[in-house]
């Protein structure tokens, strides 16, 4: 890693490059603006990223009425340019991340870690940038057109379990509640989150059941009947499923 930090650009923000020694990858977490990559424009936005490299263009220009606020980051090596390209922002790309502010955290602890000048500053930052790849990997979403429009279904219907998972039992409940067919939804949820919708309506159900076991005098059957199961023994095998051991098990080890 060359160096990283945080901009809070000025109204009049705009810098031009022909060129760059090293690749370099930015994030945009507030405000708005354009960036033109090899010539071709793009517009950013929240939870936007743009990479770029050696050979390629870079004008980049904040919205005067909402200016940019944005962390960048610049490494240079054998990897870099395969690192970029792991995470789907090969040099002169531009990516999104769902939710916007995903990779925030990341991005601060990498100047910290940068800024404390430790022995094994350098080794930590070069793992956290590859963390940061992976991150990006497991958070992209469409920048554009029909497959957006997908998206921002798929986004709906996920916040919807969210917000109401402690009621909520089958995919037809939810299908009905989020107005979406039932194959429909389930292909969103296998494309964007690798999982069924009722799988992950279960991870939900079983992580507040987790932290209902860690409480010294809660009943197994107790915990079960409020993760909205009837039968205490089809809770114990969905427990384990999630989490590889029985409630009882779990909450020996705690």
């Amino acid at each position: 890693m060359v160096c990283g930090g945080f901009e809070h650009a000025r109204p009049d923000y705009h810098i031009h490059r022909e060129t760059l020694p090293f690749y370099s990858m930015e994030y945009v977490v507030r405000g708005r603006g354009q960036v033109k990559l090899r010539g071709r424009a793009y517009t950013l936005q929240p939870g936007r990223l743009f990479s770029y490299g050696p050979g390629i263009s870079q004008d980049i220009a904040s919205n005067p009425a909402d200016p940019l606020f944005k962390y960048f980051v610049d490494f240079t090596g054998r990897q870099a340019k395969v690192l970029l390209s792991s995470c789907g922002l090969a040099p002169g790309r531009v990516s999104q991340v769902f939710p916007p502010t995903e990779l925030q955290a990341l991005f601060d602890e990498l100047i910290q870690c940068g800024l404390k000048g430790t022995p094994h500053g350098a080794m930590l930052c070069d793992k956290l940038l590859e963390c940061l790849a992976l991150r990006i990997r497991d958070s992209r979403a469409p920048v554009e057109g029909l497959e957006q429009m997908a998206f921002n279904t798929f986004r709906r219907c996920r916040q919807h379990v969210q917000q109401h998972f402690r009621r909520l039992k089958t995919l037809e409940q939810i299908s009905a509640e989020c107005h979406v067919n039932n194959a429909y939804l389930c292909r969103l949820f296998q494309r964007y989150d690798h999982q069924t919708p009722y799988q992950f309506l279960l991870r939900l159900r079983m992580n507040q059941a987790a932290q209902r076991m860690q409480e010294p005098d809660i009943l197994v059957k107790q915990v079960a009947e409020e993760a909205g199961f009837d039968d205490p023994f089809h809770f114990s095998r969905a427990f384990k499923r999630v989490f590889g051991l029985s409630p009882d098990g779990f909450r020996r080890l705690r």
